[in-house]
């Protein structure tokens, strides 16, 4: 065998291998349930279809008013909104959640696991939790099912006094549902 022929076998078996190793390394398993692109149980509700439009679902204008703040500043956007607001006794922050396959009973463990007190209520007729964190009378979230399927809620958190912020995260809750259905 002359020495190309033996460099072509040789490159023809390193090919061969280096095929089998990826075809072998590549593989895996991954656990749970595939579900198709859409079918995630976000439902049929346009406020809460379109990619990073969810933070859209209530206006500035109006987590402003309702914080009482002269104005709102947007902040990170994703599965989780925020904003700052400068108010009369300082600086309020907003905070929006969407989740599109959560539940209200996930949100009550993951908040009773915080530490956080955690009581039912309803909005719009829909039942809700109301969450606090221990210490801290200046913050208040609101978590409530979506107009079809999943959760959505609102935290508002004061910073040196304010009004009421678990009704400020009630109204705010109450303004996504009316915009929602």
């Amino acid at each position: 065998m002359s020495g190309a022929a033996g460099r072509r076998i040789f490159a023809a078996v390193a090919a061969l291998v280096a095929v089998a190793g990826l075809l072998t390394g590549c593989t895996r398993s991954i656990d749970g349930r595939a579900v198709a692109e859409g079918a995630g149980g976000g439902g049929r509700s346009a406020e809460f279809t379109k990619l990073l439009t969810e933070c859209d679902a209530v206006s500035d204008e109006q987590i402003a008013e309702t914080v009482g703040a002269a104005a709102v500043f947007r902040g990170f956007f994703g599965a989780i909104c925020r904003w700052d607001g400068d108010g009369p006794t300082g600086v309020v922050k907003v905070t929006f959640n969407w989740f599109e396959t959560g539940t209200l009973d996930n949100e009550r463990s993951a908040g009773e696991e915080l530490g956080y007190t955690v009581e039912n209520t309803t909005v719009e007729g829909r039942r809700a939790l109301q969450m606090r964190r221990p210490g801290d009378p200046l913050s208040c979230g609101i978590s409530a099912g979506a107009s079809t399927t999943g959760i959505f809620g609102w935290w508002v958190q004061y910073t040196a006094g304010g009004a009421d912020p678990c009704e400020a995260a009630a109204t705010l809750a109450r303004l996504t549902l009316n915009l929602s259905s």
